[in-house]
């Protein structure tokens, strides 16, 4: 069986993640802070899915925690991991001049650091095998985000970074997605106090949804999942110049076979001087 590895798994959309790999016939590995909560997904998912889950409580915004997980990516320790869930997210929810210098480091850390270098760990090995996912979940904030937030930035990082991983990707049976999802029922905002959206409102999403959705978009090969009509709809007005800039970047050869062939083509000889003798009349 092979191994996923999520963060942020042990609630919202990281345990639903958990849920459905783990149905799949997935090992798991589980990475948060809260170790509480870790372990009680994990005994719930092996009671019901029959599947070993291993459970990492580590803070990805403290570089030495981070290294653990990274370890564990590229099999410096453990078997092999065939998906990467990069899920964990935080978010200040305050103006960008009002939030702590720290709390602006540590959304940076979590949303942008960890999904580079925990990618960075997994790819080497999944390419060897011919075979691996990235899923990185990012948002909708992150092409209309509020005024002043540095999440919205960050996450319009994740989508243009998988952008751009994708691309390299091609042809090599490693796959990248990211999620642009919308407002979503989890038990961060309930633990946070914020209200959510009745059943029927359509910019609501069940995480489990998002799951089916993103895991739908992988089969057909997409490079981008939008779970729900009414984001769906949006986004593809507003991916329609990234989606130009994509073709050009086919065409134009940027892909990881062609970048190979151009490193590997022989050098053309440069042509010799020739030094004709001076003629004297």
């Amino acid at each position: 069986m092979s191994t996923a590895l999520i963060t942020g798994g042990n609630t919202g959309l990281g345990a639903a993640f958990a849920q459905r790999l783990a149905a799949q016939g997935h090992n798991l590995v589980l990475v948060a802070r809260n170790r509480e909560r870790l372990e009680g997904v994990a005994g719930r998912i092996r009671a019901e899915h029959r599947v070993e889950v291993e459970v990492l409580s580590m803070d990805l915004a403290v570089p030495a925690e981070r290294a653990i997980v990274e370890r564990r990516l590229n099999g410096s320790v453990g078997g092999p991991v065939d998906i990467l869930v990069n899920n964990a997210g935080v978010s200040t929810h305050e103006l960008f001049d009002r939030a702590t210098p720290a709390g602006l480091q540590s959304e940076i850390d979590v949303n942008i650091t960890a999904v580079l270098q925990l990618t960075r760990a997994a790819l080497p090995g999944m390419l060897g095998r011919g075979q691996g996912i990235v899923i990185n979940v990012g948002s909708f904030a992150g092409y209309l985000g509020n005024p002043g937030s540095a999440y919205s930035a960050s996450k319009a990082w994740v989508m243009s970074f998988t952008d751009s991983i994708a691309a390299s990707l091609v042809g090599t049976g490693v796959q990248a997605i990211a999620i642009c999802a919308g407002q979503m029922r989890t038990g961060r905002h309930i633990r946070a106090g914020r209200p959510v959206g009745s059943a029927k409102s359509p910019l609501w999403l069940e995480p489990a949804d998002v799951v089916d959705r993103c895991l739908s978009d992988l089969r057909k090969q997409r490079t981008l999942s939008v779970p729900g009509a009414t984001y769906r709809t949006a986004v593809n007005l507003l991916e329609l110049p990234r989606r130009s800039l994509r073709t050009v970047a086919r065409l134009a050869g940027h892909g990881r076979e062609q970048q190979a062939i151009r490193v590997r083509a022989p050098k053309e000889p440069e042509s010799p001087t020739v030094i004709l003798p001076s003629v004297h009349r």
